[in-house]
């Protein structure tokens, strides 16, 4: 039987009825907002998400899932090979560009995962991040991810988090950071890191907020029945 939810017109009507569901939310500059805000760049920014066989499924699609269903940002998956890229879940996902092929990246997140620790000695992934952080506007990461920025030598010097849980690998990379052991995501600058997981979606949203206003963040969040977790100090898995 054919699901006419499954083709591209209605993935766009989609997208549309979230946005109008959030404006509806009390969050109107989801719908609303001027052009020349929304379409800083040939329509949108670019949001790349840098993938490595083994992430973290969630650490990836929550914050797609929030990402792409906000309004002037064009989200992309990005890897060394352009392809399938495997999950620490065993789910494969498509990389549509390599790091030859990608656009420049308005903002990056780099997720966690148990990868995390060859990418740790994956040079082209390390330098692909520093490349990239030359041009953005915000640096991200989830969980684990962090070691990575901090590893590419991103976070000299800044505060940032982690997963409470493996927090020692990413402290161990760089003992110039500020690594807080008491919060769902830190924001300082331009990066932005998340606690482990679910966190990620949580700290997609203070993006969202960060771009468009905490309204616009808290009626995708209302659009898409998440529960957001406005407080980044608030954290269950807090250590130490």
């Amino acid at each position: 039987m054919t699901n006419e939810t499954d083709s591209p017109a209605s993935a766009g009507t989609r997208r549309a009825w979230i946005k109008r569901a959030a404006a509806g939310a009390g969050a109107a500059a989801l719908a609303g907002l001027p052009a020349a805000q929304a379409q800083p760049r040939a329509g949108k920014k670019v949001v790349g998400v840098v993938l490595y066989r083994d992430f973290e499924v969630l650490d990836v699609f929550g914050p797609v899932e929030m990402w792409a269903n906000a309004p002037g940002l064009d989200v992309i998956l990005v890897a060394q090979s352009a392809g399938p890229v495997r999950s620490a879940q065993g789910v494969s996902v498509v990389a549509d560009y390599s790091f030859d092929t990608a656009p420049p990246l308005d903002i990056m997140m780099a997720p966690g995962g148990t990868g995390t620790l060859a990418e740790l000695r994956n040079e082209t992934y390390l330098q692909y991040l520093r490349d990239q952080d030359r041009r953005t506007e915000l640096t991200t990461s989830v969980c684990t991810g962090s070691a990575l920025l901090a590893k590419a030598g991103l976070l000299k010097g800044r505060r940032a988090t982690t997963n409470k849980r493996f927090f020692s690998i990413a402290a161990s990379q760089d003992t110039s950071v500020d690594w807080v052991k008491r919060a769902r995501w830190v924001e300082d600058g331009k990066y932005v890191t998340s606690s482990g997981v679910s966190a990620g979606t949580d700290m997609a949203l203070a993006v969202v907020a960060r771009l468009h206003g905490q309204d616009a963040a808290r009626g995708l969040a209302r659009a898409l029945e998440y529960q957001w977790s406005e407080n980044p100090h608030d954290d269950p898995f807090a250590i130490g």
